[in-house]
């Protein structure tokens, strides 16, 4: 997966230096995702309709 697209992490992840967190990257049909602590460990990809799903069950607090 190339590394030309912007990563971030999410705006929740505090300011406890990444500890627990991910960082995304949206591709063109995928989700990039990586260990923010961790980033020369190689990332995978998601389907965007998968990672969608997954926020909506998260969001939903299905997943606690």
């Amino acid at each position: 997966m190339p590394d030309a697209k912007p990563w971030f992490k999410s705006s929740y992840s505090g300011d406890n230096n990444g500890a627990g967190c991910i960082s995304i990257a949206a591709l063109t049909s995928h989700v990039g995702i990586r260990d923010s602590k961790d980033t020369a460990r190689p990332p995978f990809a998601v389907p965007i309709p998968s990672w969608a799903a997954f926020l909506t069950e998260v969001k939903a607090g299905r997943l606690d």
